[in-house]
């Protein structure tokens, strides 16, 4: 028996080769794109599950207490972790500091100095630890002891991968690297490399007893200070059931723990709470150490348009096999005249779906493999990170397919086992025609095209929010802006290089400061303004930078000028929002003020007033900020150039004339840069994310429907032969017959924009929501995704209906 439906499908399908053709491609189409997309929300909720005590693990994070919508911060003061440990005796080996180093020069001593090999760690790959980390997060050890190899000052943990790229084949153990050209570590502990799943991404680990000598903390007793670069994890004990949970007992505790070591005036507005290390992935808001996250809306968005396109392809089938119902007419009377019955004719029917979706899911497993390369560098995922040849995922492709196959011939089968013999064999079936199939083909039309139009408008408004990005002004002059790291803010060293670099034709601007105006990498400190004896409650962002930096960045002085040169904090100046908080509304009034900052005792006056600029991405708000002199925190050199309109050629050359520069200043550092404008594009890697995914699946979805609507239009010209015929021998132009199978479809494209333009405004207003500077939803977005659902249309539509309308009638009249 099922040797008999299985040979019975394949005529089928044979004899109806295009039919099928259109069927699989449209099926494979969308089982891939379901089967890439399970993959990349499988890796994404992945993150951190590899640790067994992930349920327990937090991350202490400092909220303001007055701002109940403000991002909290990751940033800890450095005593926090000898007073928690001493308030809290039973959570001494579960509590733990992490301090990282953004970047860093490794240095690899050799026999002779020109041996030596160096490597500038720019990935925030590294650093400091305590051997307690290791009783929070599960790593595996080659060799060495978790419990003593970072117990030691100048120890320092690598694992597998950077231990061969330091040192190759030899055994590491006992050497020695450099770090900064200043501090030197032995390695005594070698590790398995982190999982790509990991928010602690780490592959080098310092040993934390080495951080004050380092130089990478604030004070060990300053409370007032956040460490940015510091992160406190604690793992509590197994929730008991029915009781108050650990985390919440927890967090009521800290409420006295801030009380007893803030100052009264910052325990009003600090509160720390704790982030569970399963949701640090999905926390965008908040920074972590991956410096990579999604949030869960995307992983649904993600889910459901999965679900969508493989929808469409299903749609396709159905409308498909409806449309081609009264061509098995007969068939199935002659069947179930023969004596078959109707469950019969349901299990051949489904035999046939199932032999289509059967092909298409090996093309499907085959088409992902070829782009699941794409689609990890598209979504941001590690090569070799994710693999669609392992039990979960192949079970799935398998159980997408029997959904497919219920779900895409399931109806149809119904349809064509339901027809009464008699009006079968004599002919009288019209599934074509009028009525509920007629409806239902309609009605799946409108739905592909919803779900195609939809994903157009999203791609539309995402990629004028990313051109907004691209142009915004940022209050500050982006363009051709070359940056460095400085390792060295020696002034003689300072002043040589600025001399080296002076004289190079091309460059416009020198500036040495802490970062440049948009950054990651912020300093927020206390300040007193006047008179005042308290902190007001908020902190300002200090920018310490020479007197070129607002020169070398296009900064816009509004009133009072320039802070004079000086080594140290000298003269202040503020930007707008800075001044409003302090409520002054004209910028000469905040001229001659004075006030204490960064923890300074003496008052300094506010001599200038800038424009505001952005400091973070333009997800944020501007903040209160401060541009002063202070040359023991510039860690950047900027560049502007005169223009960078000279081709690849003369960027290439300037920019070897700025490396012999700094390696004659630098010998013993590696020279790198970065361009500002690129820098900042990095801001918005996870919404070019959400635009590149929009693009492609659109562009699937609406191909898919494409598909489908090609294949109903051929039947349709196919079965109206005679009537085009006559409709020609009465005079009907080729236009006219153009007209007569078009003007229906692009009806329903109009009414599935209809449908979708709603849903498209509500998804991607709440997606702008999280931006503070935004574009807005205009009328002509939805009416640019109409004009090219229905341009793409008729496009497909046209050529059946002009080869029909340009059909001899006299041979359309012989057709039966």
């Amino acid at each position: 028996m099922l040797k008999s439906y299985f040979t019975t499908a394949l005529r089928a399908l044979k004899r109806n080769w295009s039919y099928s053709t259109i069927n699989v491609l449209g099926l494979t189409l969308g089982l891939a794109c379901c089967l890439l997309l399970f993959v990349a929300v499988r890796y994404e909720l992945s993150f951190d599950k590899h640790n067994a005590n992930a349920d327990r693990i937090y991350r202490m994070l400092g909220a303001d207490k007055t701002d109940p919508n403000g991002k909290p911060n990751t940033g800890i003061t450095f005593p926090a972790l000898a007073a928690l440990r001493n308030d809290f005796p039973e959570l001494k080996h579960q509590l733990t500091l992490v301090s990282r180093v953004k970047s860093a020069l490794v240095a690899v001593p050799g026999k002779a100095s020109a041996e030596t090999k160096r490597f500038q760690e720019t990935d925030g790959v590294i650093a400091f630890a305590e051997p307690e980390y290791f009783n929070l997060f599960d790593y595996t050890w080659e060799k060495g002891s978790p419990q003593t190899a970072l117990t030691n000052p100048n120890t320092v943990v690598l694992s597998d991968r950077i231990a061969h790229k330091y040192f190759g084949d030899t055994n590491p153990m006992g050497k020695t690297i450099r770090m900064e050209n200043r501090m030197d570590f032995v390695v005594t502990g070698i590790i398995q490399d982190p999982l790509p799943t990991s928010s602690m991404p780490f592959d080098v680990f310092l040993s934390h007893a080495s951080v004050l000598a380092y130089g990478l903390t604030s004070p060990p007793d300053d409370w007032k200070s956040s460490y940015g670069g510091a992160q406190i994890y604690m793992m509590l004990p197994p929730a008991s059931a029915g009781a108050e949970t650990p985390a919440a007992r927890m967090e009521r505790q800290l409420v006295g723990f801030v009380n007893k070591y803030h100052a009264p005036e910052d325990a009003k507005t600090l509160a720390y709470v704790l982030q569970p290390l399963t949701e640090i992935h999905f926390a965008t808001n908040i920074t972590n150490y991956a410096q990579r996250s999604i949030s869960i809306e995307m992983i649904w968005a993600m889910v459901l348009i999965g679900l969508f396109i493989l929808g469409t392809a299903c749609i396709n089938f159905i409308n498909l096999a409806t449309a081609q119902a009264i061509r098995r007419s007969r068939e199935v009377g002659v069947r179930k005249v023969l004596g078959s019955t109707r469950g019969q004719l349901v299990r051949q029917f489904l035999g046939e779906t199932s032999v289509l979706t059967g092909m298409a899911v090996v093309l499907a497993l085959f088409v992902a493999e070829l782009s699941l390369p794409y689609v990890g560098e598209l979504l941001n995922i590690k090569p070799g990170a994710v693999t669609l040849f392992s039990p979960i995922v192949l079970g799935f492709l398998l159980a997408l397919g029997v959904l497919t196959t219920v779900l895409a011939g399931f109806y149809p089968a119904l349809v064509l086992s339901g027809y009464q013999p008699i009006l079968a064999l004599k002919g009288k079936i019209q599934a074509t025609g009028t009525g509920r199939y007629l409806t239902l083909r309609r009605g799946l039309i409108v739905g592909q095209f919803a779900i195609s139009q939809l994903l157009i408008i999203g791609t539309i408004i995402a990629y004028n929010q990313m051109s907004f990005f691209r142009s915004a002004d940022l209050g500050y002059d982006k363009e051709a802006v070359l940056t460095m790291p400085l390792p060295d803010n020696d002034p003689g060293k300072i002043a040589n290089l600025r001399a080296k670099l002076t004289g190079l034709p091309g460059i416009q601007s020198i500036s040495f400061g802490m970062t440049s105006p948009s950054s990651t990498s912020n300093w927020t400190t206390g300040f007193r303004f006047g008179n005042d004896d308290k902190d007001p409650g908020y902190g300002v962002l200090m920018r310490p930078a020479d007197t070129a930096y607002v020169r070398t960045y296009g900064l816009k002085l509004l009133a009072g000028r320039l802070y004079q040169p000086a080594d140290s904090i000298r003269e202040l100046v503020i930007n707008e929002t800075f001044m409003k908080r302090l409520g002054f509304q004209k910028p000469e009034q905040v001229l001659g003020k004075l006030m204490t900052v960064a923890g300074e005792s003496v008052k300094k006056p506010i001599v200038g007033v800038v424009k505001d600029f952005n400091m973070f991405s333009l997800r944020e708000q501007v903040e209160p900020s401060v541009l002063t002199t202070q040359r023991g925190n510039y860690r950047t050199i900027a560049i502007k150039l005169s223009t960078r309109q000279g081709g690849t050629e003369g960027i290439s050359q300037l920019l070897k004339q700025v490396e012999t520069a700094w390696t004659a200043t630098f010998p013993e550092f590696v020279f790198s840069y970065e361009f500002l404008d690129e820098t900042l594009a990095n801001f918005y890697k996870s919404e070019q994310q959400v635009y590149s995914l929009f693009q492609l699946l659109a562009g699937i979805a609406l191909f898919i429907g494409c598909l489908g609507l090609y294949g109903v239009v051929a039947f349709m010209a196919e079965t109206r032969t005679k009537e085009v015929g006559v409709r020609k021998v009465l005079g009907a132009s080729v236009a006219h017959i153009f007209g007569l199978f078009s003007l229906d479809f692009i009806r329903l494209v109009l009414i599935a924009l209809v449908i979708s333009s709603p849903v498209a405004w509500y998804v991607m207003d709440k997606w702008l929501q999280k931006f503070v500077y935004k574009i807005d939803i205009e009328w002509w977005m939805f009416a640019l995704a109409g004009l090219l659902a229905v341009g793409i249309a008729l496009l497909t539509v046209s050529f059946q209906s002009i080869k029909a309308a340009l059909m001899n009638p006299v041979k359309s009249l012989k057709s039966e």
